[in-house]
C-alpha cells in the first residue's frame, strides 16, 4: 500500500461523512499514517473536524450537497460515519469511479437503514432475530404492536445510538412512541421498526475485522465479545471481555461473518447481538466503528479506530486483547454551550485511566460528551474504575 504526503499534490485523501467523537479517533488513526483528512457534518466544530486538515459543513441527507464536497476535495476514500446520508448519490459517485466508498455502497446503504439490514438478516441470509415490523403511521404502529404483543421496541428506521428508541409496554404508549420516534429519527421519513423483546441473558457488540492479509486477500478476524449496557437505548457503560461460552462465541462469529461477508469491503463492523445460554440473536451491525467500543482504547493493542483506519488503508491487523477494561459515558447533564469540566485532575487518579473529552460545542442534558476508560487485571474491577472516573468528572456552566 502506498501513501502520500498530506497537503500535497501526492496525498492519499480520505473524507469522513459524520464528523462525532468516533470519526474524531477515526481521523487520529489515519493521520499517524500520514493521510490527509477531511471531515464533513452538518454542524460547524464537530468533533472530528478539530482534528481534521479540513472540515465542511453539508446537509449530507441531499445528493446535491454530497456530490459538491466531494467534487471540491476529490477524496480517494469516502468513509460514512452517521446515517443520515444521501446513500443513493454515494452508490453513484463511486459507480462513476470518483471515490471509493468504505466499506461498500451497498453495505452503507444497508445498514444506514434498519429495515435494509433487518431484511437481509433475517430474511436473506436467515439469521436469528427479534420478531418484527415496519409502519409508516401510528395506526400501522398500534397494529404491529398488538401483532408482535407488548412489550416491544420502537425505533426510527433511521437514527442511532438510542435516539427515537422507546421500549412500549401497552397500547396506551404508542401514541407518545410514535411522536418520538419522528422528532428524534434521522430524517424526515415516517417510517419505524417495531421489535418484539427477547429474553437474553446480556447483548454484546463483537467488533468484526474485514482486512487484507499478507496474500492480498480479505480475512476476517474478530475481537474480544464487548458486554454492555444501555439506558434509553444509549450504552452509558462497556467492557471487554464479556465471558461467554464457546458454544454462544463460536455461533456469535458465524453470524457477524455472514452479516460482514455479505456487506463486503473492508474495515471494521460493530455486529450487536443478544445471547441468552448458547443461544445468540442478531440485533443490528455498524459498517464502522461503534460506541461501545470505545473500551478498546484501554484493552487492545490496536483499538478499534486504528484497526478501522489499517483496514481501510490495506495495512495489517491484529485484533488481540492486551487486558480487561471497560468505559462509562460523561453526559453532559444541562443545555448549554461551551460548557466546562471540573475534576479531570480527581478523575485521571483513578489508577489506569483514561478520560476522552470530544469538545462538541454544545451540550444536552442526555448528549455524551466525554468517556473513561479503565483497565485492570479483571472486568469487575475495570468496570468499578471507570464509573468511578466518569462521575468525578463534572460538567459545568462556563
Amino acid at each position: 500500500m502506498r501513501i502520500g504526503t498530506p497537503l500535497t499534490p501526492s496525498a492519499t485523501r480520505v473524507m469522513l461523512l459524520g464528523a462525532g467523537e468516533l470519526g474524531k479517533e477515526v481521523v487520529i488513526e489515519l493521520q499517524r499514517f500520514g493521510a490527509e483528512v477531511i471531515a464533513v457534518d452538518r454542524y460547524a466544530n464537530a468533533p472530528a473536524m478539530q482534528v481534521a486538515h479540513r472540515s465542511h459543513v453539508v446537509d449530507m441527507t441531499k445528493a446535491e450537497e454530497i456530490r459538491r464536497v466531494v467534487m471540491a476535495e476529490r477524496p480517494h476514500l469516502i468513509v460514512p460515519e452517521i446515517e443520515a446520508i444521501a446513500t443513493d448519490e454515494l452508490a453513484v459517485i463511486a459507480r462513476q469511479g470518483v471515490a471509493d466508498v468504505i466499506p461498500t455502497p451497498e453495505a452503507v446503504q444497508l445498514t444506514m437503514n434498519r429495515e435494509g439490514i433487518r431484511r437481509l438478516a433475517a430474511e436473506e441470509l436467515s439469521l436469528p432475530t427479534s420478531p418484527y415490523a415496519f409502519a409508516t403511521t401510528e395506526r400501522e404502529l398500534a397494529r404491529a404492536a398488538a401483532e408482535i404483543g407488548f412489550p416491544v421496541f420502537v425505533k426510527p428506521v433511521m437514527s442511532s445510538s438510542g435516539k427515537g428508541q422507546s421500549f412500549v409496554q401497552s397500547a396506551e404508549e404508542v401514541t407518545p412512541a410514535w411522536a418520538y420516534a419522528l422528532q428524534a429519527g434521522r430524517v424526515e421519513e415516517a417510517r419505524v421498526i417495531v421489535e418484539g423483546r427477547i429474553d437474553f441473558d446480556y447483548e454484546i457488540t463483537l467488533l468484526t475485522v474485514r482486512a487484507l492479509n499478507e496474500r492480498g486477500e480479505i480475512e476476517t478476524s474478530f475481537c474480544a465479545p464487548i458486554g454492555h449496557r444501555q439506558e434509553h437505548g444509549d450504552y452509558v457503560e462497556s467492557w471487554q471481555p464479556q465471558p461467554m461460552p464457546e458454544k454462544a462465541l463460536a455461533s456469535a462469529q458465524q453470524i457477524a461473518a455472514k452479516v460482514a461477508s455479505r456487506l463486503g469491503g473492508r474495515g471494521v463492523f460493530g455486529v450487536e447481538l443478544f445471547v441468552k445460554g448458547d443461544d445468540v440473536w442478531f440485533s443490528e451491525v455498524s459498517p464502522r466503528p461503534h460506541d461501545t467500543g470505545l473500551v478498546t482504547l484501554g484493552s487492545q493493542r490496536q483499538s478499534e479506530f486504528a484497526l478501522h483506519a489499517r483496514a481501510i488503508l490495506g495495512l495489517p491487523v491484529s485484533t488481540g486483547l492486551t487486558q480487561p477494561a471497560a468505559s462509562a459515558v460523561i453526559y453532559g447533564g444541562m443545555a448549554a454551550k461551551g460548557i466546562v469540566f471540573d475534576g479531570l485532575d480527581h478523575a485521571l487518579r483513578v489508577p489506569e485511566s483514561q478520560i476522552r473529552l470530544f469538545g462538541k460545542p454544545e451540550a444536552f442534558v442526555r448528549r455524551r460528551m466525554g468517556v473513561a476508560v479503565a483497565s485492570a487485571k479483571d472486568t469487575q474491577t475495570a468496570r468499578d474504575r471507570a464509573l468511578e472516573a466518569a462521575s468525578r468528572v463534572k460538567p459545568r456552566q462556563a
